[in-house]
This record gives structure tokens, C-alpha cells and sequence, in this order.
């Protein structure tokens, strides 16, 4: 991801300085950082002028001896908060007063990383979405303690890198991944009850979606999936299903396409073919969930998957709403097509959302929580605008928003 971020800023004509903690990691990162640039002359869309002067923009490092003049730092390393939390401990004395400490988590909180510094005021969330230098969407995350100026530089550096900015407030996954975490949990519950792995990929990438939540999981990696996972467990543990297939799969070294195996099988190329192998991880799976196939789930047709996979991601994203994490309705309809590839024809996930009805939404989930649980149980922000008849993209009236 640091090396996406990299890419981006110098295609966007800015200075950056590239530190790892050795040389080899280094001189990877900055391979990863050419190879982007490579593509774009293979493609035609670059000249190998241009390639050099963006590549010349470039310098890495191996200590923070030239962070004493920047002006803003990007941390994207692993999900590890102690790790994190040292970075930033760090960054604090060797960068100056003015600079702006942003990280690119894409769900720890905010506060708990930057809890071992004094710098509470400057930090910051930069989220940026795989691949960065691609992917149009930036997620500026605040706390209560980021100064607004802050913001404002932020989304000035959003603009001049071509990124379209949201600015959302600080909790474990913020608007983006947290209104998109029930996405590939509720596609483990049906699979888990006998529905297809395949079929539901199907339906979604007909209706819209670049690809389904399986082959999704296999591009992010299981590694990366299971730790996610795992924090909304933790924060959210009363509305998650737990489903034990991904790490049963990592267990046995299926780590997604890295590995060439995931709920996949991936050639030289990288084309995803069917495994039918799998059969005996979702077995497993289904019996340390103590569940069983359910026949009327099994033959759900397309219309039905795709609501069952989406209607979880609408009740959390009204959540995002009611607690002020969003101010709008359509910031998270920018954000769920540019960030997570939500179909443009739709007109993203709350206006999809209001073409079904709240009510409509609502009374589906009462029923689906009655029989699977209180993952699909609805919010209370969902139940007064299904009993007032409002819509759910409208105006909301919030006390005390985050931002």
C-alpha cells in the first residue's frame, strides 16, 4: 500500500521520502513504485521522459534523518497497533511541529494509535483504497482532538493527487470499511447454510460489482481478511457472524491469490478457475458453527442473494449515519462506489437502499433476524425512518455529530 501512496503523490508531482527497515524491503517498495510507472509507458499513457522526472521525485531511506523539514507523513504499515503506535512515537521527534502525522489504517481507531503521543491535534486519518494510485476515493478520518486546519490541508493534498475526499469521523473501521464489513460476512453465513460459493460470486458481479466477496477475499488475502475480521469481532461482537472458513483455508497455507489458492485457483496469469476442494473446508466450517444446509437457502435466486449480502451493508451504513461517523447520505454513496466498486448505475448504496424502501428493507431483516440472528437485526435508525416513512439518503438530524 505505501508504495501505491508513493506512486500517487509523485504522478502528482510532489516529493516523497520512502522509508523502510532495511534495505531489502526498501529497494522492493521502490521496485513496487517503478513497476507502476512502468505500466503506465506500457500502456502508452506515460512517456519515458515523464517516467524518469516522476521517478526522480522519489528518495528512500532507511532512518527518519530527513524527516526534519516535511510537511506531512503517510504511515501504511501493517495492522499492528503497538507497531503503529511506535511509528508514530517516533515521527513525533524527528518531524517538525507543523507536520501533519497521518496513517492509512483502514480500521484501528484513531485514538488508540496515537495514544502514546502529544501531537493529538495533527494526526489524522489518510485512508486510501488498493490499489492507491488507482483507486479514485480518499477517506479523511478526525478524531475530536484534529485540528480543522488539518483537515483542510488534508483535503488540499486530496485534490492536487486527483483523489475525491470524504471526511468522515474516528471508530473501528470508519465509513467505508465499517459499512462494508456484513458485505463478506453475510456471504459466509449463506455459505455456511449450503448456498454455493460460486453462485452468490455470480450474483453479485451481475449486478454490478466488479467482482463477488470470495474472489474479493482471495484478492485482499485471507491473512488480511481474518485480522479485519477479527477487530469488528471485537468492537462490534453482538452484530457479527463468526465464521471460522477463511481461517481454516489460511490454516492449511490457501492464502488467496498471493498463494494461487484461495476459494480459487489462479493460473500464471492470474485467471480465477472454480476449486471444487473446497467442499471439505465449508464441511468443516459448517460443523464448528453447528449449523446445517439449509434447502430453501439453496436455492435462493439471484435477486434474493444479492439482498441478503447487501441489506446487512445498508443497516450498518444507517448506523454510520445515526452515530455522525457520515454527515450525508451521499458521502457514502461516493464512498461505496469509488471505494468498494458499488455499481455507478445504481447510484450508490443509500440511493439503491431508498429504491427498495425502508420499509421494505426493514420488514426483510425483522424476518431474516428471526431465523439467522441478530446479524441481521435492524438498527433503530432503520426502524423509525421505515415507521415515518422517511427515506433513508434524507437529511440527519444529529445532536452531536462526530465531525
Amino acid at each position: 500500500m505505501g508504495s501505491g501512496i508513493a506512486t500517487a503523490l509523485i504522478l502528482s508531482n510532489q516529493r516523497v521520502i520512502l522509508k523502510e527497515v532495511n534495505d531489502n524491503f526498501l529497494q522492493a517498495g521502490v521496485g513496487r513504485v517503478k513497476a507502476n510507472l512502468q505500466s503506465r509507458v506500457k500502456k502508452g499513457t506515460m512517456t519515458q521522459e515523464n517516467f524518469e522526472k516522476a521517478l526522480s521525485l522519489l528518495t528512500g531511506v532507511l532512518d527518519y534523518e530527513q524527516f526534519g523539514d516535511v510537511d506531512m507523513v503517510i504511515e501504511a504499515v501493517i495492522e499492528k497497533v503497538d507497531l503503529k503506535q511506535q511509528i508514530f512515537a517516533d515521527l513525533e521527534k524527528y518531524c517538525p511541529p507543523h507536520c501533519i502525522l497521518a496513517t492509512n489504517t483502514s480500521t484501528i481507531d484513531l485514538n488508540l494509535i496515537g495514544e502514546s503521543t502529544k501531537s493529538q491535534n495533527r494526526i489524522v486519518g489518510a485512508h486510501f483504497f488498493s490499489p492507491a494510485h488507482i483507486m479514485p476515493l480518499l477517506e479523511i478520518v478526525r478524531t475530536h482532538n484534529t485540528s480543522p486546519q488539518v483537515v483542510v490541508d488534508l483535503l488540499a493534498v486530496g485534490k492536487k493527487i486527483h483523489k475525491t475526499p470524504i471526511v468522515v469521523g474516528n471508530c473501528t473501521g470508519f465509513a467505508v470499511n465499517r459499512m462494508f464489513f456484513p458485505y463478506t460476512q453475510s456471504a459466509l453465513l449463506l455459505v455456511d447454510r449450503g448456498l454455493d460459493v460460486y453462485k452468490i460470486d455470480q450474483a453479485i458481479t451481475k449486478f454490478g460489482m466488479p467482482m463477488g466477496p470470495f474472489r474479493l477475499a482471495d484478492l485482499v488475502g485471507f491473512g488480511v481478511a481474518v485480522a479485519t475480521i477479527l477487530q469488528y469481532l471485537q468492537s462490534y461482537p453482538e452484530r457479527c457472524y463468526r465464521s471460522e472458513l477463511m481461517k481454516l483455508m489460511l490454516d492449511d497455507k490457501r492464502t488467496g491469490e498471493s498463494s494461487r489458492k484461495g476459494f480459487y485457483l489462479y493460473d500464471d496469469r492470474r485467471k480465477a478457475t472454480p476449486d471444487p476442494e473446497i467442499g471439505k473446508y465449508i464441511e468443516k466450517s459448517r460443523n464448528m458453527a453447528g449449523v446445517e444446509a439449509d434447502p430453501q437457502l439453496m436455492k435462493l435466486p439471484d435477486k434474493d442473494i444479492v439482498e441478503m449480502i447487501f441489506l446487512p451493508v445498508v443497516n450498518e451504513a444507517c448506523r454510520v449515519l445515526d452515530e455522525g461517523i457520515a454527515v450525508k447520505a451521499s458521502d457514502l454513496d461516493i464512498a461505496s462506489i469509488m471505494g468498494m466498486g458499488f455499481p455507478s448505475f445504481r447510484g450508490g448504496l443509500m440511493f439503491w437502499a431508498d429504491s427498495l424502501g425502508a420499509k421494505y428493507i426493514h420488514k426483510t431483516l425483522e424476518q431474516w433476524a428471526l431465523t439467522y440472528g441478530n446479524f441481521f437485526k435492524p438498527s433503530s435508525y432503520l426502524a423509525e425512518r421505515a415507521a415515518k416513512g422517511i427515506p433513508l439518503g434524507a437529511p440527519v438530524n444529529q445532536a452531536s455529530s462526530r465531525l
